[in-house]
């Protein structure tokens, strides 16, 4: 998983019921865009994070030129 500032990271629901969580990656801990990760999640709450095999990284892309 790699991963650069300004991506978000979708952490699946593990149980039934439980929502999933978005969190924007603020700082990349690791080598080469590798975990761990410095999250804020929707809610504030930031953290450091070692996602698993339930957690997606969508990354952040420019906007499109506009003529």
């Amino acid at each position: 998983m790699q991963a650069n500032e300004g991506d978000l990271l979708l952490v699946h629901g593990r149980i039934v019921g439980q929502h999933d969580r978005i969190a924007e990656i603020i700082e990349v801990l690791g080598t080469n865009g590798e975990p761990p990760y410095r999250v804020r999640f929707e809610d504030g709450h930031e953290t450091v994070v070692s996602p698993g095999p339930d957690s997606v990284v969508r990354h952040h892309t420019a906007e499109p030129r506009r003529r």
